[in-house]
């Protein structure tokens, strides 16, 4: 099986280099983040051609995710199912072929301080509980998408002065830790140690990609019994080396 995700930046935009990789990698699963398009506006039949199934959680020009599979989910969760968080279309759940696949879209936090960065604390301190209310650690399950963390040293091009700024902040790494603390490994991690393996290279920085400028904030966690199956898990750079990429790139894995 193999399992992938990807910060689209809009899903209209990318939709042919979208369309492309899934039929050059046939992925079983494919995770999209940043969908920026309603539910009704989401180019469904292009993907349900290549034979997916599509779950969508989205809303008008921002935010959005959406959840692609071959075998259709038997169950599908949008949001967090309460109000503390409104319809913000960060999370969509699936089970599918009796695994768990949450994708999300982890608010960025915008400047530490601000109201978007509390908003941002609050919302994996509620992905922390939704976790500890909804499943167990020996349950099938993955959690995937833009976390919004580069969690190590090794996870950003320059740790030094990126500490302690939006995305690698002391407070983000306690949250996620309490999140993988529920029985989650980074699956990247088992299979590759050291830096200069990102995900995300910004548009902002002049040649940022071609110095690997970037930060690892792309993610694929895994249960126990997921964790013991995967084989590999990988960086895929080729979409952000295509004609009108998004700032960020596909990680896959594979069980």
């Amino acid at each position: 099986m193999l399992v992938a995700t990807y910060n689209a930046a809009s899903v209209r935009a990318r939709l042919d280099l979208i369309l492309e990789w899934l039929s050059e990698n046939d992925p079983d699963i494919f995770a999209i983040q940043e969908t920026k398009v309603e539910d009704d506006k989401f180019p469904r039949e292009d993907f349900e051609d290549l034979g997916y199934h599509v779950a969508l959680h989205g809303i008008k020009a921002w935010n959005g995710v959406a959840t692609l599979s071959k075998v259709e989910p038997t169950a599908v969760r949008a949001g967090f199912g309460d109000g503390i968080f409104p319809q913000d279309g960060r999370i969509i759940t699936c089970q599918i072929d009796g695994i768990w696949i949450i994708n999300t879209y982890v608010p960025n936090g915008n400047t530490v301080g601000s109201e978007k960065w509390d908003y941002k604390m609050k919302w994996l301190e509620r992905f922390a509980l939704y976790l500890q209310q909804n499943f167990r650690p020996d349950d099938k399950l993955l959690w995937l998408g833009d976390i919004n963390i580069a969690p190590t040293p090794d996870d950003v091009y320059d740790s030094v002065k990126m500490r302690g700024k939006v995305g690698h902040h002391p407070d983000e790494f306690a949250r996620l830790d309490r999140i993988k603390a529920f029985g989650l490994t980074d699956l990247f991690r088992q299979f590759h140690q050291g830096a200069g393996h990102y995900t995300f290279w910004d548009f902002v920085l002049p040649r940022g990609y071609e110095r690997n400028l970037g930060w690892r904030i792309d993610h694929i966690y895994a249960t126990e019994p997921m964790r013991t199956r995967c084989i590999r898990c990988e960086i895929d750079r080729l979409p952000r080396e295509r004609t009108k990429p998004s700032d960020h790139t596909v990680v896959l894995a594979e069980f």
